[in-house]
């Protein structure tokens, strides 16, 4: 090796005229050299020799391992490289760890998947789904119930009474999709609806009275399609005792405590796959594929 060393600071004694070059490229092959870095430097330092003042445009960084083509050559020009380099872009630092941690967060979410496979009916109802929305129906002899509700920004954590688990036996709520919902019961062309949402506080453990985990937040009358014109009342101004009476309706339609806890639990479930299909999404647009 020693050999190609003297051999390649002889050529470049002989080739290069500047003083300050030829002490630069004699100091750099002090160091052990390959044998392509040697045959580059002869290209370097002679360069003139190959094509005089038309070759200035070659590129000194080349080997015969380079994928631009040049070959055995060992010879390129800068417009290779650039259009090699356009072929197999270098992906920004930012976008290859996206990507790494979408991979793992994938992969975590879906171990963590309680419904791995979502229904298509449920507690009576045909379920569809589009996106965010999902629409629940269900057809009876004269009428037609249908619940319809959207998972978006639906999801908040169990509550969680530290006061009665230990520090170390602290785990992290159960994440829990509770939308807000909406009951319209549709005779020909007339629709009662209701707006209903899942109350904030934990139903009390008394026996002497009925405990709602849902409530009526608005009640309408319309017929044809529903529009801005249409009068609606709040659910905390009814009388109390025909709020009652609405709400002992909606149980008999099959909108009942136990109907809204499997709600929660399916909009829980595919809030979730929403959730993971989104997680995918953004890798694939972020790969470019």
């Amino acid at each position: 090796m020693s050999g190609l060393v003297r051999s390649a600071h002889r050529v470049i004694q002989g080739c290069v005229k500047n003083t300050s070059l030829a002490s630069a490229l004699v100091n750099r092959t002090q160091a052990p050299v390959k044998r392509d870095f040697t045959r580059g430097i002869w290209h370097m330092s002679c360069s003139s020799r190959v094509g005089g003042p038309a070759s200035t445009g070659l590129l000194h960084n080349h080997s015969n391992t380079c994928s631009c083509g040049c070959g055995l050559k060992a010879l390129h020009t800068k417009e290779d490289h650039e259009k090699n380099s356009a072929v197999k872009p270098s992906r920004p630092l930012g976008e290859r760890e996206l990507v790494e941690f979408l991979t793992e967060e994938i992969v975590a979410e879906r171990k963590a998947q309680k419904l791995k496979t979502l229904p298509t009916e449920l507690d009576g109802f045909k379920v569809q789904g589009s996106s965010a929305e999902v629409l629940l129906t269900k057809a009876l002899k004269d009428e037609v119930i249908n619940v319809t509700f959207n998972v978006n920004h639906t999801v908040d954590s169990d509550d969680f009474n530290e006061s009665e688990a230990q520090p170390e036996k602290q785990e992290f709520s159960e994440m829990r999709s509770k939308p807000q919902f909406e009951v319209d019961i549709v005779r020909g062309d007339t629709t009662l609806g209701f707006t209903c949402s899942f109350l904030q506080d934990q139903p009390s453990a008394s026996a002497d009275e009925y405990n709602d985990i849902f409530g009526i937040d608005e009640v309408t009358l319309y017929r044809g399609e529903w529009n801005d014109k249409v009068y609606a009342v709040a659910g905390d101004v009814l009388d109390g005792y025909l709020y009652d009476l609405l709400m002992n309706l909606l149980e008999e339609k099959g909108i009942s405590n136990e109907f809204a806890q499997k709600l929660s639990d399916f909009s829980t479930g595919y809030e979730h796959a929403a959730y993971i299909s989104l997680l995918e999404g953004i890798s694939k647009f972020t790969i470019g594929k």
